[in-house]
């Protein structure tokens, strides 16, 4: 019998996990599409604005696109590293 309530604890504990990774990976994709939507805006000011003294507006186009590609994966890296650090030693 106990053999079975250790068994059940494990696959409830599991589920929990999953549950809390799936929200965890809803937040973050939230986040990100938010990031990569101002990030698109930016781009178009940037690409609409005709300023003759700039180098090249590619070249600053090409640093923001790097900037968005960093913010826009750190949620997931973040939430995941939570995930990961999450202590279960209630066994």
């Amino acid at each position: 019998m106990q053999a079975n309530e250790i068994q059940q604890g494990r696959v409830r504990r599991t589920v929990n996990d999953l549950v809390m990774a799936e929200m965890f990976l809803v937040q973050a994709s939230i986040e990100s599409a938010a990031i990569i939507g101002s990030g698109i805006n930016e781009l178009g000011r940037q690409i609409s604005g005709n300023d003759e003294a700039a180098n090249s507006p590619w070249d600053s186009v090409s640093m923001v696109l790097r900037r968005i590609a960093g913010e826009a994966v750190e949620p997931y890296t973040s939430r995941f590293r939570y995930l990961r650090n999450m202590d279960h030693t209630e066994d």
